[in-house]
């Protein structure tokens, strides 16, 4: 799963200032902004899906009399709204609107982000202009919203990188973090498999390298399968030192993973390399993925090298 880079925030950050803590169980407005093509219109069908009254490009300038209208409503028990590039100059003031609003009402602003590789894709696939539109490419737009958008995700309290979500995905995010009903953060877990031979994958929180393990490129049978194929997990989970590196792994992440909850990390991205991303690093992706599952995890296995 991919996150932010270095220079950027990476997952979430905590709503300080607010006078209020994620997820608790009072009326508050949630401000959802971010990249176009970052899954805005997703996210707010979840949140409405949780009960919050939801409008999708509310004029900035009403703002502030919107959320005295949700303090004051006996039927309205927590507002979402988008606000994003179509406000064109109007997002400039936004940082001083959420003053204003937040002696109104508890507030918090979600910033929707993603990999430009990701957004180019996704505009691709659906044929959709981006909102600024002009002359420019897709990508050279993308560079100019976010110039726009720098000082919104600057005032954020929780940034989301949606690159590796897919729209089920991440309603069901949407709707497991920010459920007023007391329960705690999920943890999306990937599993990444790659080969060293194209690079380290940059995103990765923890990455395992299992070239230490007999290859079954070498076994010619195996060579153009993968490790997803029953045969060749079976080969490499045959050697004592598979399975003592399995339940060593597994046991490590198990340990690890209550306090990644514990402060407050989204998702996470274990990677497993082997020479060239195709059996052995596959497998291993495979198995601790069906490891965390038993334990309650949310958890998918990606696998960056594989032939499709």
């Amino acid at each position: 799963m991919a996150l932010f880079p270095p220079s950027n925030q990476t997952g979430a950050r905590s709503a300080e200032g607010n006078g209020h803590a994620p997820g608790e169980n009072s009326k508050e407005l949630v401000i959802v902004t971010g990249i176009s093509g970052a899954g805005k219109a997703t996210a707010l069908k979840a949140f409405e899906d949780l009960g919050f009254h939801a409008v999708d490009n509310l004029p900035l300038e009403l703002l502030v009399d919107f959320a005295r209208l949700v303090e004051r409503s006996e039927e309205i028990s927590g507002a979402a709204i988008i606000a994003d590039i179509r406000e064109g100059q109007a997002l400039d003031r936004l940082p001083d609107i959420l003053k204003s609003v937040k002696t109104v009402l508890p507030t918090r602003v979600v910033f929707l982000d993603a990999k430009d590789e990701v957004l180019v894709r996704r505009y691709s696939e659906t044929r959709r202009p981006h909102p600024l539109r002009g002359q420019d490419t897709v990508s050279r737009s993308i560079v100019e919203e976010r110039q726009l958008l720098d000082p919104i995700r600057n005032v954020a309290d929780t940034l989301i990188d949606t690159s590796s979500f897919n729209v089920h995905e991440l309603r069901a995010h949407i709707q497991a973090r920010f459920s007023r009903d007391g329960q705690a953060n999920p943890l999306l877990v990937s599993c990444l498999s790659f080969g060293f031979k194209n690079g380290v994958p940059v995103d990765a929180d923890m990455i395992f390298d299992v070239r230490f393990l007999p290859n079954p490129h070498f076994v010619p049978e195996f060579r153009k399968l993968t490790g997803q194929d029953s045969r060749v997990a079976a080969y490499v989970r045959s050697f004592p030192q598979s399975m003592e590196f399995l339940e060593r792994v597994a046991g490590l992440l198990l340990y690890l993973l209550p306090h990644y909850v514990a402060e407050g990390k989204s998702y996470l991205t274990i990677a497993f390399g082997c020479t060239g991303g195709q059996h052995r690093s596959v497998m291993m992706a495979e198995e601790v993925v069906e490891r965390l599952k038993e334990s309650g995890y949310q958890v998918k296995a990606l696998h960056r090298d594989m032939p499709r």
